[in-house]
């Protein structure tokens, strides 16, 4: 996202475009009608990072063009973050430019906030923390009422947390989620919460048991978890496992288990390819898999598990990339029919488009 092509006014046109987009692409699968979510015209974005510019003595938040690294873009607002985020972007600046051990060699800072009102500030260098870095960023963490980490080379101090609470609302319930900063977590929440909410109505006719691919730290299988008997649940990032068994804790969830797995190492595990200790004391045999749901990466699925993934009756695929759903639908609708199509604007003011679609196998 260009920081200058931000027009509120222009968002309606930018929305329609992206739905005619889609609406093209995904033609020759016959979807049914396409069900468009909105984001909030500005303030959407709960997380953020800053490269640091400076010149002639003072501290700037600068981003760059692709492909233009060397030529600073200065920020002076930043009207798709937070509310929070903007109330604190000028706080830190100021008692950076006032502080000599804050601002030496910082080079990068990072926000992240939430509809529940925390932040956790990062702030990234090129030298080492010492103790008067940590006495004036102990100070700021007191100003600014919010979480701080230095990080460094081989070096990360924490003042407060390292992490977030963020609580989203789905239908009758609020779920509360635990965000660690260096974790990956959606950054337009009230979009992610239209998405929670799209996901447990798609599943409301479905029955038995989950498999899902991708977990992350359980954004979707809080929810999901209501709809279904049992929730096998798959991620290979150590910090979003944890968050995820935290979460299921926090929210008195107890029908779900997770493996900390890749989508292709389960997927060999589930064709008998390879045992996997991890998988010891799991029996797969036990469950009755009626529905697998996936949240993968841009690069979407590879071919291994596109081809486990069709042996479910249906498939819930929320994307980040069209052009990789596209491309995995063209094996999927082989068997499966598409049954409710989705856009979720996460990213306003960029060509990025999220997708969601439910897929059931033909009779």
């Amino acid at each position: 996202m260009s920081i200058n092509s931000v027009f509120p006014e222009q968002y309606e046109q930018q929305l329609e475009e992206k739905r005619a987009r889609i609406d093209t692409q995904f033609a020759r699968f016959q979807i049914p009608e396409l069900k468009v979510f909105r984001s909030p015209e500005s303030h959407f974005r709960m997380r953020a990072e800053f490269k640091i510019w400076h010149e002639k003595g003072q501290a700037h938040y600068a981003m760059y063009q692709p492909g233009e690294y060397k030529k600073p873009f200065i920020i002076e607002d930043f009207p798709v973050g937070s509310e929070l985020i903007n109330s604190l972007m000028p706080r830190l600046l100021g008692a950076v430019n006032a502080s000599e051990p804050l601002s030496r060699k910082l080079f990068q800072a990072e926000f992240l906030t939430t509809l529940s009102g925390e932040a956790v500030i990062t702030l990234i260098y090129h030298k080492p923390l010492d103790d008067a870095w940590q006495a004036e960023a102990e100070a700021l963490s007191t100003s600014l009422g919010c979480s701080l980490i230095g990080r460094s080379r081989k070096q990360k101090r924490v003042i407060g947390q390292d992490s977030v609470t963020e609580c989203l609302q789905v239908k009758e319930r609020t779920f509360s989620y635990q965000q660690v900063e260096s974790g990956f977590t959606q950054p337009n929440a009230r979009v992610c919460e239209k998405m929670l909410a799209w996901a447990v109505e798609s599943a409301a006719p479905l029955s038995g048991d989950l498999l899902e691919l991708y977990c992350g730290n359980g954004n979707f299988t809080l929810p999901l978890s209501q709809q279904f008997d049992r929730v096998l649940a798959t991620e290979i990032s150590k910090t979003s496992v944890h968050s995820a068994l935290h979460n299921l804790a926090q929210n008195q969830i107890d029908n779900v288990q997770i493996v900390r797995m890749s989508s292709e190492e389960f997927s060999q595990a589930m064709d008998g390819v390879r045992s996997f200790r991890r998988l010891r004391d799991i029996d797969l045999g036990s469950y009755r898999f009626s529905t697998v749901f996936v949240d993968p990466p841009r690069a979407g699925l590879d071919d291994h598990t596109t081809d486990v993934v069709k042996r479910f009756d249906h498939i819930l695929y929320i994307s980040c990339n069209p052009d990789t759903l596209a491309r995995n639908l063209e094996s999927i609708c082989e068997t499966h029919d598409i049954k409710r199509f989705a856009l979720f604007d996460q990213f306003p003011y960029t060509h990025h488009i999220e997708c969601g679609a439910l897929l059931s196998r033909r009779p």
